[in-house]
């Protein structure tokens, strides 16, 4: 009798542990949020959590229980079928119905369809099957950023014709711009690992009410895996493991990712190493990108080689490791406590396209490298629900980040190598908010951000060893602050249409001492305090099934920060930029109309089209300092520039997207992007805008069954002649190629490619990409290395 009485209890126990259940996407084994379970009658339902988790326990043992996803296909199940498959449920991706996923785009869930401005997102899915090197390539693949590079360890994003400092970078939800990000190309988005990234959004177009300064042009959100809990009783392990190699750079890359879930504690480690050989162009296109010599130092002389492989270019390997430490804490469903650890670090890496400038028909440059470039960050968000208040949700973030970057060069032939070392302390605090009332949604909250910029400058005798102090790039112990409130609405008008609108006030505080002991400035501070009101008011209709209407306007702000204000660097062969106090914010406004034809789900057209007005635009200009026109820098007679206020820039753009689901296994799909603008002086002359790409985009025809996803795929990228360049590109002929009058310019390309995934087991992945079949020798448009030639990426995937 206490036998079976023991039995008894232990079949309740294991009955009661096993109401608990987990929905996961079939190929990729992810969990899947939002799914909506119900019985035949509807009585009895259920939504899965962050996790995938739902409890089935009010479910009788013979029910069925189906399971309805707005991006998975429809499935039911009996109660004692789950329970005989572990506890799990697996739903298949339904390609046909992405366009309708919830994003988050104002720190809180909305759909898609209600949103009046373009969202481009990529999920960890698709990270795993493209097998991005860094999240510039990973960005890359969405076919609407383009993206610069000026070295390997590089990639510099370009959206609807602004990039660097007039983009906005965030990750979970934490400003990543700094004070010294500056309007030329910027490489810190290298810092953010792909393998920890759970999805990316991409706004294109202004953020500013939600995100303030910097986001004219679009807003690059990174929201990072979260841990798991465990849904059984007791502690849970998993993880995965990935192993990468690609031919082009020897590509040797490894990951692994640990999870330990708990009932209210989950931890989630991610630790990934890259190590990347010089990168390998291809053999057919222009000449003029070929590395045909290179300097080494021997015994204290630099010696020009003679490369053996004129495709290799030569210098542009580096190394990197990326790590991420996750801690959840949920003591009840009202509170959920998320502390984030970030590091990533590089090892030295070369400028490429300042190795291959020449002067006097002789390389300049005998060393440009930057040093390791670091982040560490911390961030601690608590989110709270609550049923009546101020509020429905509430989401309070704090965050600390460190950033640290250098800069080493050397003239050919010049014993003194100079460097400067740049470290910026930024400290996040915000607290943002929603609350529900019938068809409304009201978003508020405040933010502050501190930035302090330490900035040394030195130059070493390669030869003695000896050092001493040099002008340093920014003025040290500068600090850039903001502060700021805002405040958006989306209202349901009707089932088919949804207004969103809002407004943000930001206030900038710039603070920068100058040390005069190697400039002779006529100033010795710069003191900023300006502030900018920003709104948007946008309008979604979607009157049937097959039409879909969205239309926008935003205004949008840049101040000007530590960059603008203090630099002083060597901006292009013979010209030095100084610092300017006297600036003032630029202020973008935007316009954007775009439409979505759905025909039952098998034929799919999305359009935008859009203008963007920046007036009182931050450029670099020639500029005068106590008259003088010509400076000496760093032993050399340069021509003065500094960022200055310039009258306007206009950029304007289309945006073609279509999608073809032949069957529910092969689908096609297309994006095409042309984008074009102009700066215009106060005498009313126009020039090319510089960050406006060349006309670009991709095409993939993509079958997947069961275990398989096979795509092939082209790239493709417009022509600028000679009079498209903006004036700095004309001047950088070293990026170019030459046109038949020796005037650079930047050629058409295009790219066909092959990829595959096998899932093996459910614990098991393989994929297989080989880019650039016909190895075009081609060079991104105001890049400064050549993309890769026939590349083969193989990687295996390991899910414990």
């Amino acid at each position: 009798m206490r036998f079976l009485f023991s039995l008894s209890f232990l079949l309740i126990s294991i009955s009661i542990s096993a109401q608990k259940i987990q929905v996961v996407e079939l190929s990729s084994q992810d969990p899947i949020s939002g799914v909506a379970i119900f019985n035949n009658d509807k009585s009895k339902s259920g939504v899965t959590d962050f996790d995938g988790i739902v409890d089935i326990s009010n479910f009788s043992e013979n029910e069925n229980i189906t399971f309805q996803h707005i991006s998975h296909y429809r499935i039911t199940l009996s109660k004692q079928q789950i329970i005989s498959s572990g506890n799990k449920v697996e739903l298949q991706l339904d390609a046909s119905s992405l366009d309708e996923i919830v994003l988050s785009v104002s720190k809180f869930g909305q759909k898609k369809r209600d949103i009046p401005q373009q969202i481009v997102s990529v999920t960890s899915k698709d990270i795993s099957f493209t097998n991005p090197q860094t999240a510039a390539d990973l960005l890359e693949t969405s076919g609407q950023v383009y993206v610069q590079k000026s070295q390997l360890g590089g990639g510099s994003p370009l959206i609807r014709g602004f990039s660097t400092n007039r983009l906005l970078i965030a990750v979970d939800g934490v400003r990543f711009n700094t004070a010294i990000f500056r309007g030329g190309n910027v490489q810190n988005v290298i810092s953010i690992d792909p393998f920890a990234i759970e999805r990316t959004e991409v706004i294109l177009g202004p953020g500013s009410v939600v995100y303030g300064s910097d986001a004219i042009g679009g807003v690059m959100n990174f929201y990072t895996k979260k841990p798991s809990f465990s849904f059984e009783e007791g502690v849970s392990f998993s993880g995965s493991t990935t192993g990468r190699y690609a031919t082009a750079n020897n590509e040797k890359t490894g990951h692994i990712e640990l999870n330990i879930g708990a009932k209210e504690w989950a931890f989630l480690t991610s630790v990934a190493y890259s190590d990347f050989d010089d990168l390998r162009m291809g053999s057919n296109g222009p000449d003029d990108y070929l590395r045909p010599e290179f300097v080494i130092t021997q015994e204290g002389e630099d010696v020009i080689v003679q490369n053996n492989d004129p495709r290799v270019q030569v210098f542009t390997g580096y190394s990197q490791i990326n790590t991420m430490q996750k801690v959840r804490y949920s003591p009840s469903e009202k509170w959920d406590f998320n502390l984030g650890l970030f590091y990533t670090t590089t090892s030295d890496y070369p400028r490429y396209d300042r190795l291959i400038r020449e002067r006097d028909g002789q390389l300049r440059s005998a060393e440009w490298f930057y040093g390791p470039q670091e982040w560490l960050s911390g961030n601690l968000q608590a989110t709270n629900t609550a049923e009546q208040g101020m509020y429905d949700e509430s989401n309070i973030t704090l965050s600390y980040q460190r950033f640290k970057e250098s800069r080493n060069d050397r003239d050919f032939g010049d014993t003194i190598l100079f460097e400067t070392d740049e470290t910026v302390n930024a400290y996040t605090a915000g607290w943002d908010l929603i609350k529900r009332i019938n068809n409304l949604s009201l978003n508020y909250g405040v933010e502050y951000v501190f930035n302090k910029v330490n900035s040394e400058g030195k130059q070493t005798d390669i030869i003695t060893g000896n050092s001493q102090e040099d002008a340093s790039r920014y003025p040290d112990g500068s600090t850039w602050q903001s502060i700021a409130a805002y405040s958006s609405l989306q209202w349901k008008i009707a089932d088919d249409i949804s207004f969103q609108g809002g407004l943000r006030y930001n206030h900038i505080l710039v603070d920068a001492t100058f040390d005069n002991v190697f400039f002779d400035f006529p100033f010795s501070e710069a003191n900023i305090s300006t502030g900018a009101l920003t709104g948007s008011a946008g309008i979604a209709w979607n009157p049937n099934k097959v039409l879909g209407w969205r239309a926008n306007f935003s205004t949008a702000f840049r101040a000007p920060n530590i960059d603008d204000v203090g630099k002083i660097f060597d901006s292009e062969p013979g010209s030095v930029v100084v610092p300017n106090p006297d600036l003032k914010p630029e202020y973008a406004y935007t316009g954007e109309v775009g439409v979505t034809l759905n025909f039952n789900d098998i034929v799919k057209l999305d359009l935008a089209t859009y203008k963007t007005q920046l007036d009182d635009a931050l450029v670099r200009r020639d500029f005068a300092i106590n008259g003088q026109t010509e400076i000496e820098y760093q032993g050399e007679l340069s021509n003065v520039q500094a960022i200055q206020n310039a009258a306007k820039s206009e950029v304007y753009g289309f945006e073609a997207g279509l999608e073809v689901n032949f069957t529910k296994q092969l689908r096609l799909t297309s994006q095409y992007n042309i984008t074009d603008g102009f700066d215009e002086d106060e005498d009313g002359n126009r020039t090319p805008t510089r960050h406006a790409a060349p006309q670009f985009g991709n095409t993939h025809l993509t079958f997947t069954k069961k275990k398989w996803k096979i795509d092939a795929f082209t790239e493709y990228n417009g022509q600028f002649d000679f009079e498209d360049l903006a004036p700095s590109q004309q001047s950088n002929d070293f990026l170019y190629a030459k046109d038949i009058n020796g005037n650079p310019f930047s050629p058409n390309w295009y790219t066909i490619n092959f990829g595959a995934q096998y899932q093996i087991s459910s614990d098991i992945e393989l994929t297989a990409t080989l880019e650039n079949i016909t190895d075009q020798r081609y060079r991104p448009y105001s890049s400064g290395i050549s993309a890769p030639g026939r590349n083969l990426i193989l990687a295996a995937n390991y899910i414990f």
